[in-house]
């Protein structure tokens, strides 16, 4: 199952920084993205783009969670050569990060935990990803 899928974001940036801050669409699901979406996780989903410090910070009132990434805009908007180096385009990419399903779902749509299940939501299946 793909972030998006239970979380939005927002971002902001400021020079080399950028933070991203997902939120769970649906309280039940913030545990599982305590559990399943740490720095760590985050680091590896953005090797070879970050290549400071990722830390975490955890929002429980607001169901989220900050992510700030540190030398993470090749400079900073105005310095780079990048084609879009804001941290709003962070985010989205974020949001493609691969996550179990949480239980709940997993079992009310008949499908295993990590299964896709566009079909079951009554959406046309995706074309699978190859990396």
């Amino acid at each position: 199952m793909l972030l998006h899928e239970l979380a939005h974001a927002r971002a902001g940036d400021k020079g080399d920084t950028a933070d991203i801050t997902v939120i769970a669409h649906r309280p039940e699901d913030y545990e599982h993205l305590r559990a399943h979406v740490t720095g760590e996780r985050v680091r590896e989903h953005f090797a070879g783009t970050v290549r400071g410090a990722v830390e975490r910070h955890e929002v429980p009132q607001l169901r989220a969670l900050k992510f700030v990434l540190h030398e993470a805009l090749d400079g900073g908007v105005t310095r780079s050569p990048r084609l879009d180096p804001h941290g709003k385009s962070l985010s989205s990419r974020l949001l493609a990060l691969e996550v179990p399903a949480p239980a709940e779902r997993s079992t009310r749509s008949g499908h295993r935990s990590g299964e896709r299940s566009d079909a079951a939501a009554g959406e046309p299946p995706r074309p699978a990803r190859h990396e």
